[in-house]
């Protein structure tokens, strides 16, 4: 494919617009043994394939990750700040942690990136975990001390804090973790229904969080992401479809009606049919890890929370592709940004893009799938990153101040 975007029809961005590129700590840092998601890996009896090892190294090479991405032309990096390295024991707060943080923010700022922060991506301290996890009584004020003791990576100033990523999947895995419901169980490709007691949890964490952060960082915007099904349907699958999107969407977008921002994390759909039966894609039409090749997703992602919270502004703060075919990656967010194009046309309170994700990195269980917009050699020893087309493509309408639009068949 030509990566070249001068000829292509365009809509400009509006002021401000976050252009960038998004990883996660664990996915990422490698050697992160202090979390929960660690000694799961670890377990005897444990359901993961493979482990994450040193992942990328980039607890160690995030500069060469943040270089690669400025000299693309994107302008803002999401990355994650780890608990478990931050508070290793409970009520100990490694400052050596600390400052690493503090360091990749500081860089960032060096190399015109605008850092966008997230606080909780999936993993916690084992101790944590060890305790209830979500679902202890603790579990709130454990969560606001840890904010707490990272103000001063904050105070550096970010341009966003995402206090939890995906709570709703969260929710989903504290049943999984707890052995009420299982995968197998399930009809394929739909999720299980939230746990209500870790709902409730995260949404108090959350809140208080956010009114924490306004307090002491007044004018940083706070939000957090949230897990996008685009649920659609067919003749005989509308009440599944509305039920199922108020489960595992709807209740964690309206406590966050009064955010600065609500994150969007989109990929494919989920479509109900005749009788409420999920409808399967055709196996052509699957990218490399299982789901529906649909990149217009996004644009059903962001016009259902815009529905539930119209004065809020939105945020994309995961959306890409599984595929080892990089031109197929550039067709695919070629289609959803002028998604999110034709959407600003519409007046639809857009304010940034962060593709997921900029390195290729450990799936939680797998590093069968490929979502990177950058190579990394493991096996060699010394993590060599590649870029591949799709990054230059993509900072390329970053530099350019624009989006593209195109039919989107």
């Amino acid at each position: 494919m030509n990566v070249g975007i001068n000829d292509t029809p365009h809509r400009a961005l509006p002021s401000g617009f976050l252009f960038g590129a998004a990883t996660s700590p664990h996915q990422t840092e490698g050697g992160n043994i202090h979390s929960d998601w660690w000694q799961l890996e670890h377990a005897e009896d444990s359901s993961m394939r493979e482990q994450s090892g040193m992942a990328c190294d980039s607890y160690h090479r995030w500069q060469e990750d943040m270089d690669l991405l400025a000299a693309s032309g994107l302008n803002a990096y999401r990355f994650g700040i780890e608990w478990s390295r931050i508070e290793p024991e409970e009520g100990k707060f490694d400052e050596s942690a600390i400052r690493h943080y503090a360091d990749m923010v500081s860089t960032a700022h060096r190399l015109g990136i605008r850092p966008f922060v997230t606080l909780h991506h999936f993993t916690s301290p084992e101790w944590f975990s060890d305790k209830g996890g979500w679902a202890s009584k603790d579990c709130v004020q454990s969560f606001l001390s840890y904010v707490d003791a990272i103000l001063p990576i904050l105070r550096l100033g970010v341009s966003g804090i995402v206090t939890i990523n995906e709570p709703n999947m969260v929710a989903i895995m504290g049943r999984i973790r707890a052995g009420e419901v299982s995968f197998s169980d399930l009809e394929p490709g739909v999720l299980p229904e939230p746990d209500a007691g870790i709902t409730a949890n995260l949404i108090e964490s959350h809140l208080r969080a956010v009114a924490f952060l306004h307090q002491e960082l007044p004018g940083t915007p706070v939000g957090w992401s949230v897990a996008n099904q685009c649920v659609e349907y067919l003749d005989g699958g509308e009440a599944r479809a509305v039920e199922y999107s108020r489960t595992v969407e709807e209740q964690f977008i309206l406590p966050a009606r009064s955010d600065d921002f609500i994150g969007i994390q989109s990929y494919t759909r989920t479509v109900f049919g005749e009788g409420g039966r999920k409808v399967e894609a055709d196996p052509g039409d699957l990218t490399s890890n299982g789901w529906e090749y649909y990149p217009q997703a996004v644009a059903g992602a962001l016009r259902l929370t815009h529905q539930m919270a119209p004065q809020t502004p939105l945020i994309v703060t995961e959306n890409g592709i599984s595929t080892k075919d990089d031109a197929l990656r550039i067709r695919y967010t070629e289609t959803a940004l002028s998604c999110i194009a034709d959407l600003l046309d519409d007046g639809l309170p857009i304010r940034g893009y962060f593709h997921w994700s900029l390195l290729d990195n450990y799936e939680w269980g797998s590093w069968e799938p490929t979502f990177g917009l950058i190579a990394v050699d493991r096996h060699s020893g010394h993590y060599e990153r590649t870029p591949k087309p799709s990054l230059a493509w993509l900072g390329g309408w970053a530099s350019k101040g624009c989006l593209p639009k195109v039919r989107k068949n």
